[in-house]
């Protein structure tokens, strides 16, 4: 299975396609594709029936999976896309953290 950088409920921000630029928070990930959901990001319209899971049909509009390479985890201070390091504290717990500024991004779930 792949790693990928971000995980689920990141706020992270698209580097590069059609939504380039735009803020969402991770709805998903798909490690195997190396893929993720990000909301507001790549919104698909899908052509529904009615049934037992959408009592009215219609055209709904979904989130699309992007290449995880596209995203960059959102830096708070920084008000940018970032990309993540590692640090271990002084407690034992690895943590996530800003290249740029180092402020610790684990917590902003």
């Amino acid at each position: 299975m792949n790693k990928v950088h971000v995980k689920k409920g990141d706020t992270v921000v698209v580097l590069s396609g059609k939504d380039k630029g735009k803020k969402g928070k991770v709805l998903g990930v798909l490690a195997s594709e190396n893929k993720v959901l990000v909301e507001g990001v790549n919104m698909l319209t899908k052509h529904e029936k009615p049934s037992k899971k959408v009592a009215k049909g219609g055209i709904i509009h979904q989130e699309g999976a992007i290449n995880s390479s596209k995203v960059a985890v959102y830096c708070p201070s920084c008000a940018a896309g970032r990309r993540v390091g590692h640090s271990i504290l002084n407690d034992g717990k690895k943590v996530r953290k800003c290249v740029k500024c180092g402020e610790i991004l684990d917590n902003q779930k």
